[in-house]
């Protein structure tokens, strides 16, 4: 990879610019499924609590959905919701003809079981690939799952539209995370990289990094990995977004990646920027992930 790659400046990999781009396509894709079947995608968000943050985010996708034409459906219950009410209202929209696909916004409140909200959804509308049997798959050889995890699949975007080569070379995670660290090994697995786990009780961490020419941060753990930790030239994705203290701030802090990110970037080959790298990539894959599910039910390969 070059600096001549229109995705790469100054060795800064633009989520932003790839994100974009990947929204363009599904906004296309979602005028076509319009124009043949009379029908658009339709995406269900569904959310227990008030939790600020998770409002953001589900605002964030409420209105990404809009820009490209998916139909946006949601339910908002509070948080003192029981258990059973959240899994009906799961067990309403695997019905809903319009809804093709449906996101449980997460961490749910601590009387409510994350496993078995999740296990309810229909795995043909399980567009956040947490689905056990979609995880499954995804762990099998010669098998393919119905929808892979955003992020992941967000990371393996990045490495690929900045031609980056995965075959054959060396890539190492750091973190373990089902959201994130273990469908990304499985992924470059897939993609037949040789993939290392990297994770709380592994040794000389340091020295497992160095060897990487692929490096996915995921740790959740603020500017752990260091500029010396990086073989020269390496492909740094950082998943990691860190709130640390920051007084000049309005809000008080600034958000920072699981990378060391002026000293990784003297020694990366590329790197993505936090915020503005993987963020903007997991809401685009959430989008084309829904519009993948909608052709599915419209070409009648789902009930």
């Amino acid at each position: 990879m070059t600096d001549a790659h229109p995705f790469v400046h100054d060795k800064v990999i633009d989520g932003k610019a790839v994100g974009a781009q990947i929204r363009s396509e599904v906004a296309a894709a979602v005028r076509a499924l319009r124009a043949e079947h009379g029908k658009v995608p339709g995406l269900a968000v569904v959310i227990v609590g008030e939790r600020k943050d998770s409002q953001t985010y589900v605002r964030m996708k409420r209105k990404a959905c809009e820009e490209v034409g998916i139909a946006s459906f949601g339910a908002d219950l509070p948080g003192t919701a029981t258990q059973q009410e959240v899994l009906g209202v799961v067990e309403k929209l695997n019905a809903d003809p319009q809804v093709h696909g449906i996101l449980v916004q997460l961490p749910l409140p601590k009387h409510i079981d994350e496993q078995l909200v999740l296990s309810a959804i229909s795995v043909e509308k399980d567009v956040d690939g947490f689905h056990p049997l979609n995880m499954g798959r995804l762990s099998m050889k010669g098998r393919e799952p119905l929808f892979v995890p955003c992020t992941p699949l967000g990371c393996i975007e990045l490495l690929d539209r900045t031609n980056t080569q995965i075959s054959g070379k060396r890539a190492v995670v750091i973190g373990r995370s089902n959201i994130v660290g273990m469908p990304v090994a499985l992924l470059l697995t897939k993609r037949n990289a040789t993939v290392t786990i990297c994770h709380s009780a592994t040794e000389n961490m340091k020295q497992v990094v160095r060897e990487a020419d692929i490096v996915i941060a995921a740790a959740g753990q603020a500017e752990m990995i260091k500029g010396s930790w990086l073989k020269a030239g390496a492909v740094v994705i950082d998943v990691g977004t860190n709130p640390v203290d920051d007084p000049t701030k309005k809000a008080g802090y600034r958000l920072v990646g699981d990378c060391s990110y002026e000293e990784c970037k003297q020694a990366a080959g590329a790197i993505t920027p936090v915020p503005g790298g993987v963020g903007p990539m997991t809401i685009a894959m959430l989008l084309k992930n829904t519009t993948n599910s909608a052709a599915r039910f419209f070409e009648g390969q789902c009930q």
